[in-house]
């Protein structure tokens, strides 16, 4: 477990906001296979969530069993948090993350991601009136900088605690470090060890055993999957059983039973143009599980429609037993 101000998380297991993924349709496949502890939604643009229809917007739809969950806002100036905030109260927000991390050039021309570390008065000031706006527990997402230069990274986590943030997640990577890039879980434990408030590693965990690593190395108090929860969306539940003795239902991984259950989410939940889109980023990242993936992938990036992707998705499968791979 993992208690985050008044909220306890069955596991210290956190869902990563991912662009173009962490929608309703992946967080209620990870609900469905069981182990994660933390949904979340994707990043959430401060400026534009107020006038956002939640039954509408492909960001916002959600359903009941779509809990404990996440909202993550990026905001750039400290007028655009109350209407925000107030916002995902009434839409029934269990957290609210802050965005101190994102290193997209674009999030940066607006002010925010990990544009905001680089005015520390102006950051402060943002979090402290994000901490007078909220009840719920609140937290946030940072890297570890431009440079591994230690002074600053914990002078802003020490902030950050200071100012009210209940939880802070730390992607192990520098801003301009890529994906492919070694995640810096050693760095991690450095920030645990200059916090009392729970610390959470991002980056790098793709299986079981790397999840192991990170805690031998950081001593984090839980941990954050990206793109492992996409291309692995059972490695929650092994995570959950194998490390932190959860107990769960036993869990086959029928990846065709899995993956038909998001193209069925996304056809209940989406209208008819959101769907083939999402079908397509969840699909490239899914298919890197099988021997032959690329086959997967290809095909469902040449559909033109949800019901050819899913045709093909049919014809692939047979082919490649679910459960015989040994890429678990």
């Amino acid at each position: 477990m993992l208690q985050i101000r008044n909220l306890t998380l069955s596991a210290p297991l956190l869902l990563a906001p991912m662009a173009g993924l962490t929608h309703s349709a992946l967080r209620s496949l990870l609900k469905e296979i069981g182990g994660v502890g933390l949904l979340s939604t994707e990043m959430l643009s401060a400026k534009r969530l107020p006038s956002d229809n939640p039954t509408l917007s492909p960001f916002l739809v959600s359903t009941e069993m779509e809990h404990p969950i996440s909202y993550q806002l990026l905001v750039a100036e400290k007028e655009h948090l109350a209407p925000a905030i107030d916002k995902m109260h009434q839409m029934g927000a269990d957290v609210i993350d802050l965005n101190l991390g994102c290193p997209a050039p674009q999030v940066r021309k607006f002010g925010g991601g990990s544009k905001l570390v680089d005015d520390t008065s102006h950051l402060r000031h943002l979090v402290a009136e994000a901490r007078k706006l909220t009840h719920l527990p609140l937290t946030a997402k940072i890297r570890l900088g431009e440079s591994l230069i230690e002074s600053k990274l914990k002078n802003l986590a020490r902030m950050l605690e200071g100012e009210g943030i209940d939880l802070l997640t730390v992607h192990a990577r520098l801003r301009k470090e890529p994906f492919c890039r070694k995640a810096r879980w050693e760095w991690v434990g450095k920030v645990k060890n200059w916090l009392s408030i729970p610390v959470v590693a991002n980056g790098g965990i793709f299986t079981v055993e790397d999840g192991r690593r990170c805690l031998e190395l950081s001593g984090a108090d839980g941990l954050m999957l990206g793109r492992g929860a996409a291309i692995r969306p059972w490695l929650f539940h092994q995570l959950a059983t194998e490390l932190y003795n959860c107990t769960l239902p036993s869990l086959v991984i029928d990846r065709s039973s899995f993956y038909f259950s998001f193209v069925n989410h996304l056809e209940d939940r989406f209208r008819p143009e959101r769907r083939l889109g999402r079908l397509k980023e969840f699909t490239h990242y899914f298919s890197q599980t099988f021997p032959f993936g690329l086959r997967l992938a290809s095909a469902v990036q040449n559909s033109t429609s949800m019901q050819e992707a899913r045709q093909r998705a049919i014809g692939f499968f047979p082919e490649h037993d679910p459960l015989a791979s040994a890429a678990d």
